[in-house]
C-alpha cells in the first residue's frame, strides 16, 4: 500500500483538484463512487494521501427527456354525420347526392375504426389495427407514413368546435415542404393538444 501511495505522489501534486471530463485510467478503492440526482449524475473519486484529499474528477451529464407515446381515441361523430345526411337524402329521394356522401361516411367510418396516429418521443407515426401495425408507403407521396416533429413547418386543425381535418405541412419528405390533410377521426382535443406539446403551436384555437 505505502509503494502504491508514493507511486501515485509522483503524478498529483498534494493539493486538492477538480478535473472535468472522464476519469483516466486511475486505480483507486474509490473509483467510480457515484453522488446522483434526477437531473445529474457526479462520478468522484477521492484519494487521501498524507492526509491530502483529492478530487480528481466530476462528470456531469443532462437526463434526456422521454416524452410518454400519445394515441387519440377515435372520434365516429364525422361518420356517423354522413351517414345520417346520407339517410335523409334518401328519404327526401334525391338518390344520386345520397350514394357519394354515404360512401364516404361508410369509409370514414371503417378508417376510424383501425387507422390511428401514434405520437411517440420524436414523431408521428399513421400506424393501423389495434396490434399498431405499421401502414406501409403513402400512396400519395410515397415515403414511409411517420414524420418527425422537427420537420413540421405549420400545421392547422379546421374547425375547432367541431374538427373536420387536421393540415400539417413537414420538410421530411421534400425539403420544399410536402402538405398532408387528414380527416379527424380521433378525439379533437387530444389531438389538439399533442400537437401543440410536440410540433408547436398552431394559428387555431384549441377545440372547446
Amino acid at each position: 500500500m505505502a509503494s502504491a501511495l508514493l507511486s501515485v505522489s509522483r503524478f498529483l501534486p498534494l493539493q486538492n483538484r477538480e478535473l472535468g471530463g472522464f476519469i483516466r485510467n486511475f486505480r483507486s478503492p474509490y473509483l467510480g463512487e457515484v453522488i446522483g440526482s434526477k437531473s445529474f449524475v457526479r462520478r468522484a473519486v477521492r484519494r487521501r494521501v498524507h492526509g491530502d484529499c483529492f478530487v480528481v474528477a466530476s462528470v456531469l451529464g443532462q437526463k434526456v427527456k422521454n416524452r410518454e407515446t400519445v394515441i387519440p381515441d377515435p372520434d365516429y361523430r364525422i361518420a356517423s354525420v354522413l351517414l345520417g345526411l346520407s339517410g335523409g337524402l334518401i328519404y327526401t329521394n334525391n338518390l344520386l347526392p345520397a350514394a357519394p356522401v354515404g360512401l364516404l361516411g361508410l369509409l370514414l367510418l371503417v378508417q376510424t375504426s383501425r387507422v390511428r396516429f401514434v405520437f411517440d418521443n420524436e414523431a408521428l407515426e399513421v400506424k393501423v389495427g389495434e396490434q399498431l401495425q405499421e401502414s406501409g408507403e403513402n400512396v400519395f407521396v410515397g415515403g414511409k407514413n411517420r414524420w418527425k416533429y422537427s420537420t413540421f413547418v405549420n400545421w392547422e386543425l379546421w374547425w375547432p368546435n367541431f374538427p373536420i381535418l387536421v393540415y400539417f405541412k413537414e420538410t421530411q419528405t421534400r425539403p420544399e415542404g410536402q402538405v398532408h390533410f387528414f380527416p379527424v377521426i380521433f378525439n379533437g382535443k387530444q389531438l389538439y393538444d399533442v400537437m401543440v406539446e410536440r410540433a408547436g403551436p398552431s394559428k387555431t384555437s384549441g377545440p372547446k
